[in-house]
């Protein structure tokens, strides 16, 4: 009678043991973040902020997500002083499927828009310059888990938008959890000549 009672709880709870080793996406995730040109003459210029992120499953399958990255840098020379200011919101949707137990197929599509601004001044001069492109990216890729306790993916694509070319666009990340909400995370997502490098902390439900 024992076994049979510790077997019905062993078979009971199994649902809820895989639930909680699936891949979740509902979360909002927050941190640092780094735009580089990567530009030898330019000396790769680069600049730092922060980025807010969140996704949210509507469906089985479905997903939608936004984000919104905010980055700066100012260079003092002979002078006079430039500050620079990237910004980046996008809003998407994305699907994902079940290739095996750990891991999904995924792809998204999203709109994204990115402002820049440069002011220039000192010995009595001011200049401001402000600059506007709107883009759609579609992604494709896979997302894992190695361990219980990782993530990791990888997605690639196209980006193409109001004055500029169709560009190819890729994302490699992954996740360290310390639990089944927390975790932290680091991404890269390389896109013609610029590199943007993040890390932070997600909240996943």
């Amino acid at each position: 009678m024992r076994k049979t009672l510790i077997l019905a709880a062993l078979l009971a709870a199994t649902p809820f043991a895989a639930a909680a080793d699936e891949l979740s996406y509902t979360f909002v995730e927050a941190g640092w973040t780094q735009v580089r040109l990567n530009d030898n003459d330019l000396d790769d210029p680069k600049t730092n902020g922060a980025y807010l992120r969140g996704s949210y499953n509507i469906a089985k399958n479905v997903n939608v997500f936004g984000g919104y990255s905010a980055v700066s840098e100012s260079y003092k020379q002979d002078g006079y002083r430039l500050k620079v200011e990237l910004a980046q919101p996008e809003l998407g949707i994305g699907y994902h499927m079940n290739l095996s137990d750990r891991v999904d197929f995924t792809a998204d599509a999203a709109w994204v828009r990115v402002a820049l601004e440069a002011k220039l001044s000192g010995n009595g001069y001011h200049e401001r310059a402000k600059d506007t492109v709107n883009a759609g990216r579609i992604t494709a890729g896979i997302r894992a888990k190695p361990s219980p306790r990782t993530e990791a993916w990888l997605k690639g694509g196209v980006i193409d938008g109001s004055r500029m070319d169709t560009e190819f666009v890729g994302t490699l990340g992954g996740q360290v959890k310390f639990n089944q909400t927390w975790g932290l995370v680091g991404e890269i997502q390389l896109f013609d000549d610029v590199s943007q490098y993040s890390v932070g902390v997600r909240a996943s439900f």
